[in-house]
């Protein structure tokens, strides 16, 4: 861990759970903030969509610092082939968990490690299943009235107060956060020269 902690790259993210989950582990990175917007009208699978989301964020921030290792997220949440992106507001959050509701759904993050100068194009991504319980309308006003969910993949913080909605998740829990953090650990390590 301590040749990966000597790495300092470029975190293409302003999210403050991937921020703690970085910060946990005691890595050294900068925060520059990808402007690029998510789109998910790519033709391709769910997975080929967050990771050329990832890959634009990362490659926008790597083009300013063409020196620097730059790491891009996009997470998903994916439910019967329809992909649930951040709410716009408080209806379309209360459609997606209408949606969730009682179903399973995929929680897909692409990440891409990016590098100009040294020539480092790294796209991978992460598939996590996660349950829900059936939630009355209730429960789903009182959750939106938390102000939580707006700036969330399909509408919900598995780590925050939305944690009362999973029944059971099968894979990565802080993929389903917005980071898989063994596996950008091992990519991380695979780029660490001996």
């Amino acid at each position: 861990m301590k040749n990966i902690q000597k790495l300092n790259f470029i975190l293409a993210s302003s999210s403050n759970r991937r921020i703690e989950l970085l910060r946990s582990l005691e890595l050294y990175f900068e925060i520059i903030p990808s402007k690029v917007k998510e789109n998910y009208n790519i033709v391709g699978s769910s997975k080929k969509i967050a990771e050329i989301n990832s890959y634009n964020k990362a490659y926008s921030i790597s083009q300013k610092y063409k020196d620097r290792l730059v790491a891009g997220f996009d997470t998903i949440v994916v439910i019967k082939n329809k992909i649930l992106g951040k709410p716009k507001d408080r209806d379309d959050a209360y459609k997606m968990l209408k949606m969730l509701s009682g179903n399973k759904h995929l929680v897909i993050t692409g990440f891409s490690i990016v590098n100009l100068e040294k020539e480092i194009k790294i796209t991978k991504s992460v598939s996590t299943e996660v349950w829900f319980k059936n939630l009355d309308s209730d429960e789903i006003n009182w959750y939106l009235s938390t102000e939580e969910p707006y700036d969330k993949a399909g509408a919900y913080a598995i780590q925050g107060k939305g944690a009362f909605m999973v029944k059971k998740i099968n894979g990565s829990y802080t993929n389903v956060v917005g980071l898989p953090l063994t596996e950008f650990i091992e990519t991380l390590k695979g780029l660490i020269d001996d």
